[in-house]
């Protein structure tokens, strides 16, 4: 199995071709450039089709339903094998959803779902760090239950920019070598970063501190997205970082819903 696989967020998509379970590239590009006509999807697709003949189709899920209609019309522009794969609540995951709207998932939450099922089983708690950061708790018991959405350290930087009138908007470095910040630019990273870590911390242990009384087995953590790289000093618990979770859960997914 050879799949294209298309997370679409609200800032960057990511794409990348998965096979027979591991990912052989990944890339990303700006969501708002999407259909551009030298650097946008287009042009990578035809290279990736070009590189990689044996594609069977393409998957993808969207948080963005205007960029979701722009790549609608760029695969259709592509014949494939089989016809391209929209991840939404209605198809199958390999998990089952004890959430009570279904339909308000983001579907790249379903992704993530889909991923940790496939590759570690239950139960597991992704946390997904983009321009948003989100939490999803599957379990044993009532399978994916739901999670957290909280603002990405990307956020927080542009909203200390732009509501005030004073502070600049940061590069992005997430380098922090003390505590205390001896310019505004290094103690807006120090607040940003240290406190992004904990953060992430805080909504961990009010997780954990609420499955443990279930008799749940301890869940596996895992990490993805852009910030993940963060964790690495500002989390205690033990964590799996999985960069391509997204993409292979769609590629899960694809084949529990293929033909």
């Amino acid at each position: 199995m050879s799949l294209l696989c298309i997370d679409i967020g609200n800032t960057h998509t990511h794409y990348g071709v998965v096979a027979t379970g591991a990912t052989v590239f990944q890339r990303a590009l700006a969501t708002s450039r999407l259909d551009d006509a030298h650097e946008g999807l287009g042009p990578a697709l035809a290279q990736t089709r070009a590189a990689h003949p044996e594609l069977e189709g393409a998957a993808f899920c969207s948080v963005v339903p205007a960029a979701t209609q722009k790549l609608q019309h760029l695969l259709a522009a592509h014949p494939w094998p089989r016809p391209a794969f929209q991840l939404t609540h209605e198809k199958k995951l390999g998990v089952r959803i004890g959430y009570p709207r279904p339909q308000e998932i983001g579907p790249d939450r379903l992704a993530n779902a889909a991923g940790a099922q496939a590759l570690f089983g239950a139960p597991a708690i992704v946390i997904d760090l983009g321009t948003a950061v989100t939490f999803d708790i599957i379990t044993q018991s009532r399978g994916y239950e739901g999670g957290i959405i909280a603002p990405g350290v990307e956020l927080m930087r542009r909203y200390l920019h732009e509501q005030t009138a004073l502070l600049p908007l940061l590069d992005d470095s997430l380098e922090v070598t003390r505590a205390i910040g001896q310019s505004t630019v290094e103690a807006m990273r120090i607040g940003t970063v240290i406190g992004f870590g904990g953060m992430i911390q805080a909504l961990l242990d009010a997780v954990l501190a609420e499955l443990a009384p279930r008799g749940e087995p301890p869940p596996r953590v895992l990490a993805t997205g852009s910030s993940a790289v963060l964790l690495e000093k500002n989390l205690l618990q033990p964590f799996t970082a999985v960069p391509d979770l997204t993409l292979r859960g769609l590629a899960a997914a694809w084949r529990l819903n293929s033909p």
